[in-house]
């Protein structure tokens, strides 16, 4: 312990408004592949160097002085193309007025740019007043977000401490081919740096993880950033259909209304759709198509959600076409059995896609689907003449738990009053349900999330295998630290005290199982023929054509395999 490692020279020497450093220093310009005698010790000299830990892998930090990360292409650039995931600063920075928020802006912009995680430590107390006070301002930063911050002009020491997922940051950048590309542009910095080993050997025990997780990934915790991502995702969808809507020339939107939560906000972006356009919202027809098991709270609160928005409303009972083609096709329903099977909900959804195509050429209008990003993720779907097509879906792009705080975020911005504004609160009420099964003996209609698990919990590992490509048990790791309590951590804004669930490590490995099987084996096909929509959110899509392209016939057994080996 104790060893000099290295000694990197300062590159950049302010010399403007309070700095005179040229006055008593020289740059480390140009001083590569030397060796220096300090304290005692031979040393590697120069800006050339990256260190690596030997004993803990990807831990690979550079070190640059204050002034070069003001420069327009500071050291750490390099460092970075070198290979180093950790770019540390350390700054005899003084502080006037507003420099705090420009280090900020500087670390959160490098960690971003180089893909690392950027440490960043100012001078304290300690450093002489005659013309200049100091902070002490210590920040920690990774691909742009705040990790950490020490307590500014503390007159104690500080250590600020984060968890930092160097994993990530090696995944990111294979995942980012211009990274690499940048790399080659600059003639390879990995060839000209060198690469000093050590033992990190921390002489502490685990820790555990300090890491604030979001229990919802797609839903910001703040208010502030809740009602920017909803703005933007909600003018996405609006402004995709508003395209799509000018280039076919439609006369109509057709769209089947259920009463549910997906139908529901794609009634509300077509509105908005038409009243970008300058058109009546009357060519939006709204088609509610009631089944064997549709429910009079949700027929009902369609038709009102219809009447509210000004769209042109109908109606049409598929419950005689379903009996006749269960008949047709000699299924037992139709001799009195009550086998509500995957044909049986099969054929009412089947129906009610093939009446709304239908309609969509009677009327000359199309499709708008309204399937969202987390029934597609798990394929829960009727695929082909089934909710799974549409002539242009704009929800395809925006996972479910995202989907509540859109609708939610219309109500809060005042864009539906009255008599709309409660039909949709009440919407937001309801039990997510296909309906298409009747309620049992004890009057329990049928639960999405009874059948394939909790949604929230879905969208959790959506966005770690869509977004980070992570290793299952890693996924589920995170997911027992989001989730194990109830009362820890941060909740979204306004989410109901009844609603904030617990999950142990054994549901969650259950439902993750569940989610890697549908995923990677049993609904890719689906994915491959997806109708064009959106993307909305940068935790990534499963369009074929972009964010997700993979075999219909792939198989979720490695994955599966890798949760069961390094589950505890």
């Amino acid at each position: 312990r104790g060893r000099i490692l290295g000694v990197v020279p300062k590159l950049y020497l302010p010399n403007y408004r309070e700095y005179y450093e040229k006055r008593w220093f020289a740059s480390g310009a140009g001083l590569t592949g030397l060796d220096i005698q300090v304290a005692g010790q031979t040393a590697p000299f120069g800006t050339d160097l990256i260190f690596a830990a030997s004993d803990l892998p990807d831990f690979v930090f550079h070190m640059e002085i204050c002034e070069d990360y003001w420069a327009p292409l500071p050291p750490s650039t390099f460092g970075a193309m070198a290979g180093a995931l950790v770019l540390a600063n350390l700054s005899a920075s003084n502080i006037v007025i507003g420099k705090s928020r420009e280090r900020q802006m500087l670390c959160a912009s490098q960690s971003a740019r180089a893909v690392a995680a950027y440490l960043y430590s100012a001078s304290g107390p300690g450093e002489s007043t005659t013309d200049l006070a100091w902070d002490g301002e210590g920040l920690i930063y990774e691909l742009g977000e705040l990790l950490a911050a020490s307590e500014r002009f503390e007159l104690t020491t500080e250590v600020v401490c984060a968890d930092v997922d160097l994993e990530r940051l090696r995944l990111e950048r294979m995942r980012m081919g211009t990274f690499n590309d940048c790399a080659a542009v600059n003639g390879h910095p990995e060839t000209r740096f060198r690469r000093i080993a050590f033992e990190h050997q921390p002489d502490f025990a685990d820790r555990g993880l300090m890491r604030s997780l979001r229990r919802f990934p797609f839903v910001p915790s703040t208010p502030a950033k809740l009602a920017e991502d909803c703005y933007e995702a909600f003018n996405i969808q609006v402004e995709g259909l508003r395209k799509r809507i000018v280039s076919t020339g439609t006369k109509h939107l057709v769209i089947g209304v259920s009463g549910g939560l997906d139908s529901t906000h794609a009634l509300i972006v077509a509105a908005k759709a038409m009243d970008r356009l300058g058109r009546p919202r009357s060519d939006i027809l709204g088609f509610t198509m009631p089944g064997f098991a549709t429910g009079e709270a949700t027929k009902s609160n369609a038709w009102k959600l219809m009447d509210a928005l000004g769209v042109t409303g109908e109606e049409i009972d598929i419950t005689a076409a379903a009996r006749q083609m269960l008949a047709d096709m000699d299924h037992p329903f139709a001799h009195g059995e009550k086998l509500y099977d995957v044909t049986f909900e099969n054929v009412q959804a089947g129906l009610r896609t093939d009446y709304l195509f239908r309609l969509a050429n009677q009327r000359q209008g199309f499709v708008v689907g309204t399937g969202d990003l987390s029934e597609l993720a798990l394929g829960w779907c009727t695929y082909g003449v089934g909710d799974h097509m549409s002539h242009y879906g704009v929800n395809a792009g925006v996972p479910k738990t995202l989907i509540q705080y859109l609708i939610r975020w219309t109500l809060d911005t005042g864009q539906f009053e009255g008599e709309a504004a409660e039909t949709v609160r009440a919407i937001l009420d309801t039990e997510i349900s296909p309906e298409l099964v009747p309620a049992d003996a004890e009057g329990n209609m049928q639960s999405t999330q009874d059948r394939i698990g909790p949604y929230e919990l879905h969208d959790f590992f959506l966005h770690y295998v869509i977004r980070h490509g992570l290793k299952p048990s890693k996924i589920a790791f995170l997911a027992w630290h989001a989730w194990q309590d109830a009362e820890a951590g941060e909740w979204p804004i306004g989410f109901p005290q009844d609603g904030r669930n617990a999950y142990d490590l054994a549901t969650i490995a259950k439902w993750l199982e569940t989610f890697l099987f549908r995923f990677f084996q049993t609904s890719q096909f689906k994915r491959s023929a997806l109708p064009n929509s959106p993307k909305v959110s940068a935790g990534g899509s499963v369009s074929p054509r972009g964010d997700w392209r993979a075999p219909s016939d792939g198989v979720a057994r490695p994955w599966l395999d890798e949760l069961k080996a390094n589950l505890p």
